[in-house]
């Protein structure tokens, strides 16, 4: 594959659809656009061609997308796009079309992310050939992991972001209590612990405290007002939503013996900064009783590569497109 014959990557949320241009030599192009703007992820494609003008049009596509990816219809999880991809491909025009589960793209990513595309949350090194999970609050939650099957890692997709959620504590259970009364049949990780968990968190709180003088908020306003200390519900939330994550991650992290790191992705935590570092994160991540110390040996990083999921696509679509 040479730079003129260039595959098509796309990195598609819930909000934002990244697109970029894709070979051997490097990622090029880079440009987001807004799911709700186009009717579907073809007419999306379209429009980024079109701002790109590659030199050749693609014959390959690597698209990454939130959701489980089985057989060849496809429906967001949370967004109404949805589509065939035998479909998506004849309508782009292409000779293949890969479509892969979005933090599956991310678990493929990180072998190849550099030091500077992440932060060290704790000093511990990965233990080489071991397993790895990323994790990463967005729109929604996403999970998933890495297996060295003897010559490289494998990466392994799942819907770990709807395991249950587990309250450890009264005002805990009384918050999924609000939830499943007003929202919910089932309180998963990802409606307490993603951008829509940050706001059900805030709208439960609101119920229990009768807030009425308290407004709606979107979760970055919700972020924007404990980050300033301004609202004592949105730092609450915040700081609920942070120790939520801990917990998962921790779970994730025995789930897999992950001495290889647990690599924390999505939009929210890297906007963070130190707020994060001082949140209840590590203490619940920690918090598994006799496994307390076994935790401690596995790396905690967060990932700040502006793109990382296209890395992932990159080494896809140079492998097989």
């Amino acid at each position: 594959m040479t730079k003129s014959q260039a595959g098509l990557i796309a990195d598609i949320g819930a909000t934002n659809a990244r697109f970029a241009l894709a070979d051997r030599n490097g990622i090029y192009k880079e440009k987001v656009l807004k799911c709700g703007d186009y009717p579907g992820l073809s007419d999306a494609a379209r429009a980024y061609l079109d701002y790109a003008r590659p030199d050749k049009p693609p014959q390959a596509a690597a698209v990454a997308i939130a959701g489980p990816v089985i057989g060849d219809r496809f429906e967001m999880t949370n967004h109404i796009w949805s589509f065939s991809v035998e479909e998506t491909r004849r309508q782009l025009g292409l000779d293949s079309f890969h479509l892969l589960n979005d933090f599956k793209a991310l678990a493929l990513a990180v072998p190849y992310l550099k030091d500077k595309d992440m932060r060290k949350i704790t000093a511990i090194e990965p233990a080489a050939e071991a397993p790895i999970g990323i994790i990463g609050p967005g729109t929604g939650l996403g999970v998933a992991s890495l297996f060295w099957d003897g010559t490289k890692y494998r990466a392994v997709p799942g819907e770990g972001g709807h395991v249950t959620m587990a309250a450890v504590n009264l005002r805990e259970f009384s918050i999924f209590q609000q939830l499943l009364k007003d929202k919910y049949s089932h309180v998963s990780a990802e409606r307490v612990c993603s951008g829509k968990g940050l706001a059900n968190i805030y709208n439960a709180l609101r119920a229990l405290e009768e807030r009425d003088d308290l407004p709606e908020r979107t979760p970055e306003e919700i972020s924007a007002a404990a980050l300033k200390g301004s609202c004592a519900v949105c730092k609450e939330s915040l700081d609920l939503m942070l120790a939520f994550l801990g917990r998962v991650a921790g779970n994730l992290a025995l789930t897999l013996g992950a001495h290889g790191g647990i690599y924390i992705a999505g939009g929210i935590v890297g906007q963070l900064g130190d707020y994060f570092d001082k949140s209840a994160f590590l203490a619940e991540f920690y918090a598994k009783g006799r496994f307390k110390d076994y935790l401690k040996a596995v790396p905690i990083r967060v990932i700040q590569h502006p793109f990382p999921a296209f890395v992932g696509l990159q080494a896809d679509i140079v492998e097989n497109g």
